[in-house]
């Protein structure tokens, strides 16, 4: 130690090494205190499902202030020698990718379904011939189309995958049940023709995303597979440090967020609430003893608070937020993030978020696709002078019927929406409305847009 400095005082596991507030998605904020054995007991069982190593180059854009970000972004990326790149921001990120060729990334669900919407949008845009082999090729994604490809798995100079690294899409484990490969030859000139090109745009080295932070649509996966990308999701709180469970390369089930990490305990309490236990779970909220007991048994046992269920092979699958859960007047549980992940699936509908608790049927928010809305009005001949008039008027009011009501074919009938409200702006970090992982704050937008919500159950809604 040089003149002058102290030394660094010893610690120990069970220092507090930070505190970490929570989004206040369905409550206030608290302050989460998780120690260093917390963080370093994650590090050692992620490191031992995810391969990452110094070879590695990730690119990071979510917040450090999230434990998602700071934990698989940061502490496990330092903890296994990778490289860590930065992008300037959320914008800049496509960019960013083929300037760093990342062969690693985390991202939330928001991410990968504009990233989806992207590409199908792209495709729209296109015409003729090179359309229709672009539609006949995702259409081919969609159905689980295409093997691992050749990729590098690590920085220049690439390298071709080794056996190991590569996880089977033959089999029920691997792409969910139903999904049948297609042809080979299919496969090879989709993959040349059209796949090769869009994980170039992506810097042409991902070896996978890591998803997490709320529920990945099993579609977007299943897409993302079929072209050659791998996206692992995984499961966590603020409070759990925060990986409880995760898929893995050669052993994952699109629809649920995997198996449990070593070291961990995971079960499902007699209401459907997923329960954990382990060195992962914090030491409890600072100066708030009653939320922590409310949260944290005498037995070690973490309440999540989310509902799930565990399937016959080990995998956990997350159906909805406990406080999320609608009951409607008929005394119907509804859980809002399956229905809702439908609706953004869809080209015209960027969000949603249902509303119905205590009703006697359920309604929704939504945040259309503007530009696209604008396209449809044009070839329609609509006419229009402010965005509002354009939501307003009959025949898009009619297209997003339609939308909604294609998206809701194998939803039972207590579970369908009856009345919407468009929003004419999308809802934003700066008004408080999205956590900085882009979820709904439902509290907050439901008090926000409640006089329109609640007319939605008047005699005359529109």
């Amino acid at each position: 130690v040089g003149a002058g400095l102290k030394p660094a005082p010893t610690l120990i596991l069970d220092s507090l090494a930070t505190l970490i507030y929570t989004s206040g998605t369905t409550g206030e904020p608290k302050g989460v205190m998780l120690t260093h054995g917390n963080f370093l007991s994650n590090c050692q069982a992620c490191a031992q499902v995810i391969p990452i190593n110094d070879r590695d180059v990730y690119l990071s854009f979510l917040p450090l202030a999230h434990v998602f970000e700071r934990l698989a972004g940061y502490y496990l990326m330092i903890h296994q020698g990778a490289v860590i790149a930065y992008a300037e921001n959320i914008d800049t990120v496509p960019q960013n990718m083929m300037e760093v060729q990342p062969t690693v990334m985390c991202g939330v669900p928001r991410f990968f379904e504009k990233l989806y919407g992207r590409v199908m949008e792209s495709v729209q845009q296109s015409t003729g011939l090179k359309r229709k082999i672009a539609e006949w090729a995702f259409e081919l994604a969609r159905r689980g189309g295409v093997t691992r490809p050749e990729q590098s798995r690590r920085a220049p100079p690439l390298q071709k995958w080794q056996p190991q690294d590569i996880p089977s899409c033959l089999s029920d484990r691997s792409v969910g049940a139903g999904l049948k490969p297609a042809p080979t030859l299919s496969r090879t000139i989709a993959d040349l023709l059209v796949f090769r090109k869009l994980r170039s745009k992506l810097g042409g080295r991902l070896r996978f995303f890591v998803s997490g932070s709320a529920p990945l649509a099993k579609e977007i996966a299943e897409f993302f597979h079929g072209v050659g990308i791998l996206i692992i999701e995984g499961y966590g709180l603020t409070e759990t440090s925060p990986v409880i469970s995760c898929n893995r390369l050669d052993r994952f089930r699109f629809g649920t967020v995997g198996l449990p990490v070593p070291g961990v305990e995971v079960k499902i309490a007699p209401d459907g609430e997923i329960l954990t236990r382990g060195p992962h779970v914090m030491k409890g909220y600072y100066k708030m003893e009653t939320p922590t007991k409310e949260v944290l048994a005498d037995d070690g046992w973490f309440h999540t608070g989310d509902i799930g269920e565990i399937d016959s092979d080990g995998f956990l699958k997350i159906t909805d937020r406990k406080k999320d859960l609608i009951i409607t007047s008929g005394g119907k549980n509804v859980a809002p993030q399956k229905i809702e992940n439908l609706l953004k699936q869809d080209e015209y509908i960027l969000d949603a978020m249902l509303y119905g608790d205590r009703k006697k049927y359920l309604t929704a928010l939504l945040i259309p696709n503007l530009s696209k809305l604008e396209s449809y009005a044009k070839e329609q001949s609509i006419s229009w002078t402010s965005t509002v008039e354009l939501l307003q008027n009959s025949a898009i009011q009619q297209l997003i019927r339609q939308r909604i009501d294609l998206k809701s074919t194998e939803l039972a009938p207590y579970e369908q929406i009856k009345y919407f409200v468009l929003l004419d702006k999308p809802l934003s970090q700066e008004a408080g409305e999205l956590t900085p992982t882009l979820k709904i704050r439902r509290k907050i937008v439901t008090e926000k847009y409640r006089d329109l919500l609640e007319k939605l159950y008047t005699d005359n809604p529109y």
